[in-house]
């Protein structure tokens, strides 16, 4: 399935395109633009809630935190970014995005290429069992790593 051809508009703030909304493992993802070279979706992250480090091989990645602080996994380093702050994760490195402060974290994401993604969360909404999730985003382009240790 390709992606839509991007059209003019307001994408309304608290409201994803179409309407559309995704609960992935205690997350809320918002679509509010697609297109076959850009992917954004606006996230809320419960404390508590995290992405574990996974590649996109084939997509460059970044997040613009909104409200709150995210602690990352990027490159082999921990790292913090706070409201105002890119982060920029290019395609084929490893990263994991964790919301360990204790209060709601806002972002914007999104992805360049948009690939396959937007299925992806289309397929995993409301999957309970990350591992399943894993399973599934693997067919996606998008691979988890194994846990340490």
């Amino acid at each position: 399935m390709s992606a839509p051809k991007m059209t003019a508009g307001v994408t309304r703030a608290g409201e994803g395109e179409g309407g559309v909304v995704w609960s992935i493992l205690g997350q809320t993802y918002k679509p509010v633009a697609h297109s076959e070279t850009c992917f954004a979706f606006d996230t809320l992250f419960p404390p508590g809630t995290f992405v574990p480090p996974h590649i996109h091989p084939t997509q460059d990645e970044f997040i613009r935190v909104l409200e709150g602080q995210f602690e990352l996994f990027l490159d082999g380093q921990t790292l913090t970014a706070g409201a105002g702050d890119l982060i920029r994760m290019p395609m084929g490195l490893a990263h994991g995005i964790f919301n360990k402060s204790g209060q709601n974290v806002r972002a914007l994401f999104w992805v360049s290429p948009a690939r396959d993604l937007y299925r992806l969360f289309t397929r995993i909404h409301n999957v309970p069992d990350p591992n399943e999730v894993v399973r599934i985003a693997k067919e996606h382009e998008v691979e988890f790593l194994p846990p340490p240790g």
